[in-house]
């Protein structure tokens, strides 16, 4: 069976989210000859491993200006282009993504997620959308938190976690650029 696997840019204090909304902490830069190998292997073996991509309405709007256009971001956005996308939304009644197949509008995310899993084809993924996230892990349907910590802290803003979760890890890898991957299984 697929599994929904969250991922989530985070602070070292677990803010996931500035005051201002803004994610500044996340390191800007795209792939390029300056990236670290097995930083940039984690994340192309991360985004290999899923042929789906669930985003809430406010990820979905601050996104699909961008990364339909995103050709500094190489061979890693040209992946996350052609990925199949559906949006949760009780608002919107189309979401395209520039010359790229439009990502289909759900009203109904879990039970979108319970029937995507049931079909063939690899990992779905939930990018950002925190608001989604949270309800997705209160209807039991996310599998794995996949968290990118940063070598930062800010002390104030949005917290990834606000309600009890007992997680199970899976992994634990530093890269040289400060990042650390933290994988986590949720035990629903």
């Amino acid at each position: 069976m697929r599994k929904l696997i969250v991922q989530q840019w985070v602070t070292a204090d677990n803010i996931v989210a500035e005051e201002d909304g803004g994610l500044s902490f996340v390191p800007g830069e795209p792939f390029s000859e300056k990236t670290e190998p097995a930083f940039k292997e984690s994340v192309m073996g991360f985004i290999d491993s899923v042929d789906t991509m669930i985003l809430g309405a406010n990820t979905y709007a601050m996104s699909k200006d961008y990364w339909p256009n995103a050709e500094e971001q190489g061979e890693y956005g040209e992946k996350v282009n052609n990925l199949t996308k559906f949006v949760a939304s009780s608002k919107l009644d189309d979401a395209p993504w520039g010359d790229f197949s439009a990502a289909t509008v759900t009203s109904d995310p879990a039970a979108t997620i319970r029937e995507l899993k049931q079909r063939g084809g690899k990992d779905l993924w939930l990018w950002g959308s925190l608001t989604l996230m949270r309800s997705m892990l209160d209807a039991g349907v996310v599998d794995e938190v996949r968290m990118m910590v940063c070598p930062v802290s800010r002390g104030k803003g949005t917290r990834l976690f606000q309600e009890r979760l007992d997680l199970k890890p899976v992994e634990a890898t530093a890269f040289r650029n400060g990042v650390v991957l933290l994988r986590y299984a949720v035990e629903n």
